[in-house]
């Protein structure tokens, strides 16, 4: 019999915590970008009623500075309804603000927030559109980020404007593990502009070299994978040599190159055109190529020895093909990663036309 109480007691409170989770929010996070001083911003959070008919009783704001509106009435099971939160602007930098919205639905109130930076005076980003992404004009549709060690957590940052004549809500869409992304403001009105920015977490990179992947900007969570969407990404982790002292560095092996680069001409009629670039390891340990790759499709490399003793040499023969590389997003290079305490990353520039 006390187990059963016990059973029931945990039913019920189960149920009340399911009970929390009925109110669903279409962002429970607004940016709303830069905003100017004393010019107060509002946003509109989106909410679902997903249990049973409910009332908004009260919205409770972070401070004085801000002010809600909601909904008075009933709001029946499966029906939308709207908070607004208004921020009086009043005080310069970033700022990030709550609102608890209480309902008969829960004990529990639901959380909001928004975010931003109060400005002196709020600029449109000007930069240099090269791109569209659907309706979206972008600064760039690749990003790289270069020469990064484990522990690092980089950024990058795409800059846009709404080509269109509707707002927008820009999501950064399929992100890998060890990428996390953020656009501001939440929404973008016809015209104006926002950012994306895209951060690296090191940590969780496989291996050291090469890592690429793509993602995808969409106009709306939800929206469509397209290849007009496409973002690519890279990111080069290097291999740490910290731990080094300096009689090891001394002897440690040294990579030299007959060029950085390779010139290939112009392509013409020919479909592939191919050169080589002599490796030779002038220090005085064992040199290993320990990884080799490129960042864009359209090359195709050959190294006919990678452990080269004091004074060997090897050849690195690369290919380019003219169909692939018409498609390219960046330069074609040749990447190899090294045990050379002072070059780790060996970058072979590809220059055809």
């Amino acid at each position: 019999m006390k187990s059963n109480i016990i059973l029931a007691s945990l039913a019920l409170m189960v149920s009340a915590n399911a009970a929390a989770q009925r109110i669903s929010a279409k962002n429970e996070i607004i940016d709303c970008g830069a905003v100017g001083y004393e010019n107060p911003v509002t946003v509109r959070f989106e909410l679902r009623n997903k249990g049973n008919d409910m009332t908004v009783t009260n919205v409770r704001t972070a401070c004085g500075c801000m002010t809600a509106e909601y909904p008075r009435g009933n709001v029946a099971r499966g029906d939308s309804f709207y908070v607004a939160a208004t921020y009086d602007a009043r005080q310069l930098g970033h700022f990030e603000k709550e609102v608890a919205v209480y309902t008969t639905a829960s004990d529990r109130p639901f959380y909001l927030k928004m975010r931003g930076v109060v400005v002196a005076e709020a600029v449109e980003k000007v930069a240099d559109y090269k791109f569209t992404v659907g309706s979206l004009q972008v600064d760039k549709n690749d990003i790289e980020f270069d020469d990064v060690n484990r522990g690092d957590n980089p950024v990058q940052r795409i800059y846009f404007r709404n080509a269109g004549d509707k707002a927008v809500t820009p999501v950064v869409m399929h992100l890998p593990r060890y990428l996390s992304a953020n656009v501001s403001p939440t929404t973008v009105q016809p015209g104006r502009t926002g950012v994306a920015t895209i951060t690296l977490d090191t940590e969780k990179l496989r291996g050291f070299g090469l890592t690429r992947s793509s993602v995808y900007l969409g106009m709306f969570p939800g929206d469509k994978v397209s290849a007009d969407k496409e973002i690519t990404v890279s990111a080069v982790l290097l291999p740490g040599f910290d731990n080094m002292s300096e009689t090891q560095k001394l002897e440690a092996p040294v990579i030299q190159l007959s060029s950085g680069s390779l010139d290939l001409g112009e392509f013409g009629e020919k479909a592939s055109k191919s050169g080589v670039i002599q490796i030779e390891n002038v220090g005085k340990s064992t040199l290993d190529i320990r990884s080799m790759q490129m960042f864009t499709d359209g090359l195709k490399v050959s190294l006919n020895k990678t452990k080269l003793r004091p004074g060997d040499t090897a050849k690195l023969k690369i290919t380019a093909y003219k169909k692939l590389l018409k498609t390219a997003r960046s330069k074609p290079r040749v990447l190899m990663i090294t045990n050379d305490p002072d070059r780790p990353k060996v970058v072979v520039d590809i220059n055809v036309k």
